[in-house]
């Protein structure tokens, strides 16, 4: 029983593997930049396997709480609602940063900055996984980041797609909000990474 139940834990992680690809740009530009704004964007995501739009999910899940019980739904709803800056912001720039500053880079991503480049973080689809004793299903993020002329950020200097960024930790976590967190934390981390192999050589 215990090899049937690692071989689908191998199998559910197997199928969380990450794909990011530049999709256009170069890496130029960043050489020399010490900071970079970031901004995130979650006006336009899907949610889940069927693709439902954020509205439609949080309703969804929010009716099917309180059914289970009242008032569930509605604190679901909060927490779903401020896990965007509470959890997903930082856990991206916390990896990004952390990454290169172990490295020993002296760059900085951060929200709110005045500087002459930001990075957009645009949420395409989120799946939150899942976790019942000893199965669970990891979390899986799908982002497009774009790094724009600050003053005109029509301007897409660089496009890097990430998809299926997964997010999981060890041991037990039942909390949809955190597991989706650590996909942001894996975006974060394998964006930092390839910055390390293009921009900061």
């Amino acid at each position: 029983m215990k090899k049937l139940v690692l071989a689908l834990l191998f199998v559910s992680a197997a199928m969380t593997a990450q794909d990011m690809d530049v999709k256009s740009g170069d890496f130029a530009f960043l050489k020399d930049q010490k900071e970079i704004n970031v901004e995130f964007d979650y006006s336009n995501f899907t949610v889940l396997k069927d693709k439902k739009t954020e509205a439609q999910y949080v309703e969804e899940r929010t009716a099917d709480l309180e059914k289970k019980a009242k008032g569930n739904g509605t604190a679901w709803s909060k927490k779903w609602s401020g896990a965007k800056d509470a959890i997903w912001n930082p856990k991206f720039l916390e990896l990004v940063n952390v990454v290169l500053s172990k490295d020993k880079k002296d760059v900085t991503f951060q929200e709110g900055l005045s500087t002459p480049y930001t990075l957009i973080v645009q949420t395409v689809w989120i799946y939150p996984g899942w976790d019942v004793a000893m199965m669970k299903q990891a979390a899986k993020v799908t982002t497009v980041l774009k790094f724009v002329e600050t003053a005109n950020k029509s301007n897409v200097l660089l496009e890097i797609t990430s998809e299926d960024a997964p997010g999981d930790q060890y041991g037990s976590n039942f909390s949809n909000e955190s597991r989706v967190g650590e996909g942001y934390a894996k975006t974060g981390k394998s964006l930092a990474k390839l910055l390390l192999k293009k921009a900061y050589k």
